[in-house]
């Protein structure tokens, strides 16, 4: 059986999901007439949108949105695409966050064009779209149910083992009994802020993550200006890899192409139908608002904090390799420049993207339990589902999670064959709501949306 999961987990990672995502993130680029370049002013003004009384705010549900798309993977996964794909792999990461923007806009303002009233405020997601658009309620909840294996169990169980296992360098660190005492703590700590609530979470992520995030920065600006006088060539390396067409067709699998536009999709997850299960819960005035948001949750995933991870072991003067790929590879990097420090930042860095990751992971969730039940799931099944999440975070720590990584692997890549198509055969709509946000801004209006302005022909909860 793992041998069969690893076979279709490299089948649908090397070349299916790569076609259709990037496929899909050209197409909404044009279609939208590259918005993600024309609208970055909105995309500014609409994070610093007030929410109605009791609402998530813009800015909260892209707090939610990074803290599920920063993640380990951001450290640990671009040390690996650095020294298995080369400093080529850098540049296609960042072309496939340009592209991946444009998917992220889609459905971001679909899912909150199609999103539910619910007592504690709106919720909704891919799985309500599919339903409510497509009439196609099996469709909807095999994704919904995909997205609580990927999310609730599989990706949440490897945050908590890579959370504790930044530890295992430490003298203090003990195999038999350190993971199982860390992952107390962690599950703990998340169950605290699930019996809180989503706005617990979101209140949670909104101060976290742009703490962590600005430190992780500063910290890189810091290391590259130490090592300034290396910028030219890291440049010079990354352009000429990128288009080492040789070495590409050599090896397409292995290429500083592959992995760099490997890195970038799966760490953004544009496309993938996640980030929209927050988009839904914002209270906006204007669809297109929190897709625009969502552009820059994109940006700040690969752009910034990718970008930072890559800088900082490129400018160190270490050289990457097979042997150093991972973990090994940054620590020897920011040992090189900051010494002892370097070791410890990572291992803080580490800790909280996984801790943060858990709770948008939790998010998205708990937000799909609610389509299964069709309508909002009791107090009772939320507090045994709380309890049972937590303890999945516990039981993480201690176990190797490499059959259940791939396993959700394969559940979110099928998550993605489901939206991509869906986005695609919606996009219109979207796509008008667009125009409308334009229209309105050229009239010096603060956009409002009415579904009758695109002719939606389906009957959705807001927007009357």
């Amino acid at each position: 059986m793992p041998e069969i999961i690893s076979f279709i987990n490299d089948a649908l990672y090397s070349y299916v999901l790569i076609i259709i995502l990037v496929l899909g993130g050209v197409f909404f680029t044009f279609r939208t007439r590259f918005a993600q370049f024309r609208l970055f002013k909105e995309q500014i003004k609409s994070v610093k949108e007030k929410p109605n009384k009791n609402g998530v705010s813009s800015f909260q549900a892209l707090m939610v949105s990074t803290a599920s798309r920063v993640g380990t993977g951001n450290i640990i996964g671009v040390s690996t695409a650095i020294c298995m794909g080369g400093f080529g792999s850098v540049f296609w990461m960042w072309i496939i966050a340009i592209i991946g923007a444009a998917s992220a806009l889609i459905e971001s303002t679909l899912a909150q064009i199609y999103k539910r009233r619910g007592p504690d405020g709106s919720f909704g997601g891919p799985a309500y779209y599919i339903e409510t658009a497509l009439k196609c309620r099996p469709l909807a909840i095999a994704f919904s149910v995909l997205l609580i294996i990927t999310y609730g169990f599989g990706f949440n169980m490897l945050a908590s083992y890579n959370l504790q296992s930044t530890f295992s360098a430490y003298g203090f660190y003990n195999p038999d009994y350190t993971p199982w005492i860390i992952g107390f703590v962690v599950a703990a700590l998340v169950c605290y802020c699930l019996f809180g609530g989503g706005k617990r979470i979101a209140k949670t992520t909104e101060i976290l993550v742009p703490l962590i995030g600005v430190a992780y920065v500063l910290i890189a600006v810091i290391i590259v200006l130490i090592n300034a006088t290396s910028l030219p060539d890291i440049f010079v390396r990354i352009f000429s890899e990128a288009f080492d067409f040789k070495a590409i067709f050599g090896g397409f699998s292995g290429s500083a192409v592959m992995y760099g536009i490997k890195r970038g999709l799966f760490s953004n997850e544009a496309g993938v139908g996640s980030a929209p299960n927050a988009s839904a819960a914002a209270e906006v005035d204007h669809p297109v608002k929190q897709g625009l948001v969502q552009v820059l949750s994109v940006f700040i995933d690969t752009v910034l904090i990718c970008s930072a991870t890559a800088f900082m072991c490129m400018s160190s003067g270490v050289e990457p390799s097979e042997a150093l790929s991972g973990a090994a590879y940054i620590q020897a990097a920011l040992s090189e420049t900051l010494g002892d420090f370097g070791p410890l930042f990572i291992t803080v860095s580490m800790m909280l993207f996984a801790f943060t990751t858990l709770l948008g992971n939790l998010f998205y969730v708990d937000k799909c339990w609610g389509h299964i039940a069709g309508r909002e799931p009791s107090k009772n099944f939320k507090q045994i589902y709380y309890i049972i999440a937590s303890l999945i975070i516990f039981v993480g720590a201690g176990l190797s999670a490499d059959f259940l990584w791939n396993v959700a692997d394969i559940t979110m890549g099928l998550m993605t064959l489901i939206n991509m198509p869906v986005i695609i055969i919606l996009s219109k709509y979207a796509v008008a709501a667009i125009k409308d946000y334009e229209i309105q801004r050229k009239q010096g209006k603060n956009p409002v949306f009415y579904a009758k302005n695109i002719n939606l022909p389906h009957d959705v909860d807001y927007w009357k």
